[in-house]
């Protein structure tokens, strides 16, 4: 079937040669010399869209990595697929996260572009055919609202229309598993096979015999014959969570799986084929695992055909009151013994000033929590005692057992005399303020000063102010400790406020 193809490249001769593949293999190809022109294109064209781009990163006006940014912002929908002469590792990644679908380097085979383009075209295609469904989606079913977990979902969909191998990113407790469990389940493949491999949690010795089975004496202790995680998931999806994980010695052996689509058993006298879908996940850099010489190269390249990086919970505030309402139904159904049908606005303002280390996985396990401590309707500030004592800049530690859930009723031991002082008006305080007390928003040339350099002197003038007292600090600039302390040190700051030598 003729598909419209739009190809961007400011160099003439290469959009002659793309031109002429593209009628090749029976599409229709039209031309733009520069990335503004091809913005105009795609947003004009509306009876009759485009079904793929082929896009040169490099351009003098508009570059590509802004096209496609223009073109998310404007939810212009088309598989991109990237075409540059720069083929490094850090290049490929740049261009997958700013949502390119492929990506290939110039020149440019007939026979790579030809299934560039076919899988480009099938995820369109099924793309369309599904928007019109009423099904129930599993990625739209997830809890989650907010603008950066809109585009993963978006990610998530073009994932879901193919079999492409999937690398999600993320830090622990994001939900990355969940996230693989949703793009099986809008897929293809929904009705088979789930197998999650904890690649972080095999001992070295048994990585082969777990992942492609072993026959019945094939090594010491084999008294049983093993089928192995690959053929477990045969016809449906393999999870590899923690990948990065694995060492290298087993990367070779996952690689030739992978590139083969063929397994062999430890002791088999005969490899086995095969059909599934590798959807891998990390919390780990992988390319400076790579730079490290701990992670393979080309293993990385095979593995991250689709990358999806899912924020952190501080980064996407706004999902955690929806986020909350749905682990106090889910406990609520699980245990009816549970009381709390909500949470207050005081309490959720409380959640929403955390920064979740742990992420998701953390704020489940303290609404959980809060459930079991709360004698009321509603979860309060008191339920939440370890989070209560980390935002209002206490350290845990220093609260005993028994005075734990009492938190709230013993923060005013605490205080100093500064929260007895009523505060003076606006004016009386510019009218006394020292010249120490201000903090100037223009640098010597007339300019508004960077917010780091802001933030710096804040942090910098509360430590002075308050005589090093970090709890204190922590409290009155509205952060947790730990952020406190991770500020100083990406600011270069010492404990005193001074910047450190």
């Amino acid at each position: 079937m003729s598909a419209q193809i739009l190809i961007v490249d400011d160099d003439p001769v290469q959009r002659r040669l793309l031109e002429a593949a593209v009628e090749r293999l029976g599409h229709t190809p039209r031309s733009c010399d520069g990335g503004a022109a091809a913005l105009d294109a795609v947003e004009n064209v509306a009876s009759d869209p485009f079904d793929a781009v082929l896009l040169d990163l490099v351009m003098p006006d508009v570059d590509g990595l802004t096209v496609m940014r223009v073109m998310r912002e404007r939810d212009v929908d088309i598989p991109v697929i990237v075409l540059t002469a720069q083929g490094g590792i850090d290049v490929v990644i740049t261009a997958m996260r700013a949502g390119a679908f492929d990506f290939l380097v110039k020149p440019v085979s007939p026979e790579r572009l030809e299934t560039a383009l076919e899988a480009a075209l099938k995820v369109n295609s099924k793309q369309a055919s599904s928007s019109g469904q009423d099904g129930v989606s599993a990625v739209r079913a997830m809890v989650a609202g907010s603008e950066a977990m809109d585009r993963v979902k978006t990610l998530m969909r073009k994932a879901a229309a193919t079999d492409i191998p999937v690398l999600i990113e993320g830090e622990s407790g994001v939900g990355k598993e969940l996230i693989a469990r949703a793009i099986q389940a809008d897929s293809a493949r929904k009705n088979k096979p789930f197998v999650v491999v904890n690649c972080g949690a095999i001992p070295e010795n048994l990585i082969e015999s777990i992942l492609f089975g072993h026959e019945r004496g094939a090594f010491t202790g084999a008294t049983e014959k093993h089928t192995g995680k690959f053929l477990e998931a045969n016809g449906g999806t393999l999870f590899l969570d923690e990948i990065g994980e694995l060492p290298l010695d087993a990367q070779v052996k996952l690689l030739r799986a992978i590139q083969e689509g063929e397994i062999e058993p430890v002791g088999a006298k005969t490899s086995k084929r095969v059909d599934i879908r590798i959807i891998s996940a990390t919390n780990r850099d992988l390319i400076a695992a790579i730079k490290e010489g701990r992670f393979r190269e080309d293993l990385f390249y095979r593995l991250n055909v689709f990358p999806i990086l899912v924020p952190p919970l501080r980064q996407r505030v706004s999902d955690i009151p929806q986020l909350v309402h749905h682990f106090v139904d889910s406990y609520r159904r699980e245990e009816p013994a549970f009381k709390a049908r909500g949470i207050s606005p005081r309490a959720l303002a409380l959640l929403q000033a955390h920064d979740w280390p742990g992420n998701i996985r953390q704020l489940q396990n303290a609404v959980f929590r809060a459930m079991v401590l709360c004698d009321g309707n509603m979860l309060g500030e008191a339920d939440f005692p370890q989070i209560s004592a980390q935002v209002h800049g206490i350290d845990p530690k220093e609260i005993g057992e028994a005075g734990e859930a009492d938190i709230a009723g013993a923060a005013p031991s605490r205080r100093t005399e500064l929260d007895r002082v009523p505060p003076a008006a606006a004016g009386d305080w510019m009218d006394d303020a020292d010249e120490s007390d201000i903090l100037h928003m223009l640098d010597e040339s007339g300019n508004v000063r960077p917010l780091t350099a802001l933030e710096a002197e804040a942090i910098a003038f509360a430590i002075d102010y308050y005589g090093g007292q970090m709890s204190e600090v922590a409290r009155r600039l509205g952060i947790g400790r730990s952020t406190l302390y991770r500020k100083l040190k990406e600011y270069n700051l010492g404990d005193t406020g001074v910047p450190a030598q």
